[in-house]
């Protein structure tokens, strides 16, 4: 296997479930005021959509609130026209009725007609906000160096640009708009109801502290239950995964009882703290019905009394009930907000904390790679993953255009490293590496990399046919020049044994074709993009002997008349090689052809006898 010396993997930790309810509730930011602050100036961007946003949902909130109030004259008519018809003094008024039922229509419909635009256009920010970011996180990853994300695992990064985007994007979409319209519910209610009756808003205020009680206790209680929820979803999930992406495993070691164990103990943690939470949830709206009834009890009692003062009328009655109902509702509303603004300011948080990582800073281009040689100078290299650990230490050695040049040594000992510095995902501590006698810093990264092309021990297959898996070397290339890198790589025959041939796909984790199989179709997407430098890490590693012989003479034909650097353990396959380095702990400590370091009988020699017996077969010892 080829060595990473960048950093030892990650422990693994279970994938968060997909999806905006991967945040997990009561999930705090560090600094709230600060990423709120950075959030709104992001949002700046939007600022007349935001506007309109906050306009229209006043508006709506408006007419919603004085609906009522004029709905209760149509009551105060209706009875007052019932009361003169029994006392045979008068009649019912239909026509007021009828006018103050169409004003009350109208209120109504402008209300529903704000809350249209202001949700069209809150949706529309907010996924323009979440297009953004998305934007810029992608953007973000390819100027970020290579080491971010060898230190940092994939279902972090992946989470970021999901689960927190698509949670930022939630939460303002409700949050916001549910924030502006329960303050003004609120204070618009509250408004009414005092120019209705002041002793009876100050009777409903005091039921407020029993609700936010009541409010406050349940929040606390189910708090630790959804947090234990989604943190034992986030272990069933990796232990499901796990489980099916290694089933062959499993079963091959007889564990299927105690993967069953495993997933039914988690499953089991999952169902208490899942009815708990639940149920705990659900006691909010009996909760705060228990307490609006009691409120609605109260309202009647006093309006009853001061109806028969006179003091108000029977429909000022009828609207408090309803301004009680509204009141009581967007109290709900905010403290449901809270736990959303939370958890946007925790999504955004981790959002600009990833935007913040600092970036690859290349000084300007100097040097272009259109005709330029490619010969190769390792010029005193000194490289260390971390200041203190140097991986390389004083690397020297010059390679002509056309070699190929084989890195051979024990793991660990630099030879990826050698080759990550020279495509320049990392840049050397001290000295330089040359390309055609220019310094690979002086080149733009692209075009630097333009002129390899790589074949890794670790394949890389992405879902799609097999015709766009090796097309992806030469975007532009013919159905005729595919079949002629495939049948160069010794692929062509496996892949018209399969049942759509050339137009087979390959799954997400190209599981539908074997390991050996992957590594013909990622050599023949090699052949294929014909670059003038060629990388290969062990890349017959995972095939058959036969195989690796038909595939080496390709390879041969393959490096002839370019600049190749072989990095390898199985020593058969670089007897050829114009020049093998020997690098031990980041130096290189013999260095020659194959005959010339077998007749030396130093480590080279060693490490070959290991790998043959006296008879010659191959003994397959890793290094």
């Amino acid at each position: 296997m080829s060595e990473n010396t960048a950093s030892t993997q990650p422990k693994r930790r279970p994938r968060p479930p997909h999806g905006p309810g991967a945040m997990m509730p009561g999930e705090k930011a560090k600094d709230f005021k600060g990423t709120i602050k950075r959030l709104l100036s992001f949002m700046g961007r939007f600022k007349g959509a935001v506007l309109i946003v906050f306009l229209f949902a006043i508006g709506s909130t408006i007419f919603n609130i004085v609906g009522p109030k004029v709905l209760s004259q149509a009551t105060t008519e209706l009875f007052n026209g019932l009361t003169s018809k029994v006392s045979g003094t008068g009649g019912i008024d239909f026509e007021a009725i009828a006018r103050i039922l169409a004003t009350t229509l109208c209120l109504y419909l402008a209300s529903a007609a704000c809350t249209f635009v202001q949700g069209w256009t809150m949706t529309s920010v907010s996924q323009r906000a979440c297009y953004q970011l998305r934007r810029d996180i992608a953007e973000k990853i390819d100027r970020m160096p290579m080491g971010y994300f060898e230190r940092t695992s994939t279902g972090d990064v992946l989470s970021r640009i999901t689960n927190d985007v698509d949670t930022l994007g939630m939460s303002l979409n409700q949050g916001l708009t549910q924030l502006v319209t329960s303050v003004t519910t609120i204070v618009g209610v509250l408004a009414m109801m005092l120019s209705i009756n002041v002793v009876m808003t100050l009777e409903t205020l005091v039921v407020l502290p029993i609700a936010a009680v009541l409010v406050k206790v349940i929040v606390k209680r189910s708090q630790k239950y959804f947090f234990q929820q989604q943190e034992t979803l986030g272990l069933i999930n990796g232990q499901v995964e796990e489980t099916f992406s290694g089933h062959a495993v499993v079963r091959a070691f007889n564990q299927e009882e105690r993967a069953i164990e495993g997933f039914e103990r988690d499953n089991e943690r999952l169902y208490e703290s899942a009815w708990k939470s639940q149920f705990l949830s659900g006691l909010m709206q009996p909760a705060m019905n228990f307490v609006g009834n009691l409120g609605y009890v109260a309202v009647a009692v006093l309006g009853s009394f001061f109806a028969v003062q006179g003091v108000i009328t029977v429909g000022d009655i009828q609207a408090f009930i309803q301004y009680v109902k509204n009141f009581t509702q967007p109290i709900t509303q905010l403290a449901q907000v809270s736990n959303v603004l939370q958890m946007m300011a925790a999504a955004a948080e981790r959002i600009f904390a990833f935007l913040d990582e600092p970036e690859v800073r290349d000084r300007e281009a100097t040097a272009t790679t259109e005709g330029v040689t490619c010969d190769v100078e390792f010029d005193h290299v000194r490289f260390g993953y971390t200041a203190d650990k140097p991986v390389i230490h004083d690397f020297s050695a010059r390679v002509r255009e056309g070699q190929t040049v084989a890195l051979v040594g024990p793991t660990g000992a630099g030879k990826t490293t050698m080759v990550k510095l020279l495509m320049r995902f990392y840049d050397v501590d001290d000295g330089a590496i040359r390309v055609g006698g220019n310094d690979v810093r002086d080149y733009d990264r692209a075009d630097l990399r333009s002129l390899f092309g790589m074949v890794l021990q670790d394949t890389w297959l992405f879902k799609g046919t097999i015709r766009e898996n090796i097309r992806y070397g030469k975007l532009d290339a013919t159905d005729e020049e595919v079949e002629a890198a495939a049948k160069a790589a010794f692929a062509h025959h496996f892949i018209m044994t399969l049942s759509h041939g050339y137009d087979t796909e390959i799954n997400e984790d190209a599981s539908n074709v074997s390991q050996g199989q992957r590594q013909l179709l990622t050599i023949a997407r090699a052949i294929l993009a014909n670059r003038r430098m060629l990388i290969l890490d062990e890349a017959t590693s995972s095939v058959d002997t036969r195989t690796e012989e038909r595939i080496q003479r390709a390879m041969d034909n393959l490096m002839e008349g370019r600049t190749s650097f072989v990095i390898a353990h199985r020593l058969s396959t670089i007897r050829n090689a114009d020049l093998i380095l020997v690098i031990n702990e980041g130096d290189i400590i013999e260095q020659g052809t194959h005959d010339e370091l077998l007749a030396a009988d130093g480590f080279y020699a060693g490490l070959y006898n290991a790998q043959f017996a006296k008879e010659g077969a191959v003994v397959e010892e890793e290094l």
